[in-house]
């Protein structure tokens, strides 16, 4: 059985120097930097076996000596990025075409914003963990409060899908480049569990973010070990008895509505996907239900949920 910081512990699995710091600073070490013109930061961090199986072409600069990469076209204006994106874009599709990683076959037509230069800087989103810049998505719990207690909607992830037959949040997605976390959690409520839009609109709130730092592993598809460094907008959203949600799209086989003693029960089963599993935590955490008299690691658990990352972060969205 699964403790919850056990639960913690597995999502977020980049090491912290506090705690190990040879383990931390030798796989700082063992990576290349990945920065962009416009920033001062570095934006992601690179295995070196994707430095060595990525095909760069001439428009890369790869620093092996001071292990950084970036891409730059000469004549480059500071104030025109197109040319740096045209770059990440080509260099991506040319990998893809290749099959140099396997993370690329599950490609999405989707781009993903990477945060910290002055223009947007953007990414297909599969590609995103080869190069491990920030991501964002949105999370969201829907539940309902009955004679019983509180119960809340869980669906099961379709088997064909990255961590599939797993557990879910209610609704959950990525930020697409040029998207407001707000309008992705009204878009995924819709697509995943057929809310309808004035429903979300009016009932859903803010709940703030959590953020963690994973090392994929094989069930997240494609290579294992790659960077996934997250930022997840969280949001609540209590509904009546008659408010039951239904798979729209191919994400989830179906729903559940179970008690927190079920919900838990499966957190402790590793049940759940494990960046699921944090945002129930924090869940349970601000509707009272995890508190320092009941969990040990309170403290510890709190604090692992709002981790600050090495990366530029987004100042608004």
């Amino acid at each position: 059985m699964k403790s919850n910081l056990d639960l913690v512990n597995e999502c977020d699995n980049f090491p912290y120097r506090d705690d190990d710091p040879d383990t931390y600073d030798k796989l700082v070490a063992s990576c290349y930097e990945f920065v962009v013109l416009g920033s001062r930061r570095t934006v992601g961090f690179v295995q070196p076996w994707v430095v060595e199986k990525m095909p760069w072409g001439k428009n890369w600069v790869v620093d092996h000596d001071k292990k950084r990469l970036f891409p730059y076209v000469e004549g480059l204006s500071p104030d025109k990025f197109s040319e740096q994106n045209q770059v990440i874009d080509e260099t991506l599709r040319t990998a893809r075409e290749k099959g140099a990683f396997k993370v690329l076959q599950k490609w999405r037509d989707e781009l993903y914003t990477i945060h910290g230069p002055s223009q947007l800087i953007k990414m297909e989103r599969s590609g995103s963990p080869l190069f491990g810049i920030v991501t964002y998505g949105v999370h969201m719990t829907a539940y309902l409060n009955t004679q019983d207690g509180m119960k809340i909607w869980v669906p099961k992830r379709a088997k064909g899908k990255t961590y599939g037959g797993l557990l879910d949040n209610t609704v959950a997605g990525g930020i697409a480049t040029g998207e407001q976390p707000f309008e992705c959690i009204v878009r995924e409520a819709a697509e995943e569990a057929s809310f309808p839009e004035d429903l979300v609109r009016s009932s859903v709130k803010s709940c703030g973010t959590i953020s963690y730092f994973s090392l994929r592993d094989k069930r997240a598809g494609g290579e294992s070990d790659l960077f996934q460094p997250e930022v997840q907008f969280v949001y609540d959203m209590e509904v009546g008895e008659d408010v039951i949600p239904k798979p729209c799209d191919d994400e989830v086989e179906d729903f559940r509505l179970w008690t927190v003693g079920e919900v838990q029960e499966a957190l402790s089963k590793g049940l759940f996907k494990p960046n699921c599993a944090l945002l129930l935590l924090d869940f349970f955490i601000r509707h009272g239900v995890l508190t320092p008299q009941n969990e040990s690691n309170y403290v510890e658990i709190v604090s692992r949920l709002h981790r600050k990352l090495p990366f530029p972060t987004a100042t608004a969205m």
